[in-house]
């Protein structure tokens, strides 16, 4: 696959995943300082690693989550949190994921994380 047809799936999955107006809002406040960037995240972690079918997007999500939490990584959760509506893990799913990130990881690091899959769940609800 050539770079460019990376990036043309990564946008596409990048969508699929994280929603339309998610996406318009980060190309949007592009700049010549992080268009390079954007333009990676967008072909290796979208166009590369969430448009694998090796697993399936409900695991990516219980994946990703669990990282973030256990590298502590908080600022991108939420993001993650309402992706999970589009990607089908459950609540449920994070609980189990963060409880697995509380043992491996540390309570601290889990703890936070479920603090903010608390509050966007809220916010996520609030919205309908």
């Amino acid at each position: 696959m050539s770079r460019s047809d990376r990036y043309d799936r990564g946008m596409q999955v990048r969508r699929e995943v994280l929603g339309d107006a998610h996406v318009e809002r980060a190309e949007a406040s592009k700049t010549s300082l992080d268009t390079d960037f954007q333009s990676l995240i967008t072909e290796a972690a979208w166009g590369t690693v969430w448009a694998s079918d090796g697993i399936s997007r409900r695991e990516r999500s219980m994946l990703t989550l669990a990282l973030l939490a256990a590298t502590g990584n908080f600022d991108e959760i939420p993001m993650h949190i309402r992706a999970t509506r589009n990607t089908g893990a459950s609540e449920q799913d994070i609980v189990e994921t963060l409880q697995h990130v509380a043992i491996y990881a540390g309570v601290p690091r889990a703890n936070h994380a479920l603090k903010l899959a608390k509050e966007t769940y809220a916010a996520m609800d609030d919205a309908e």
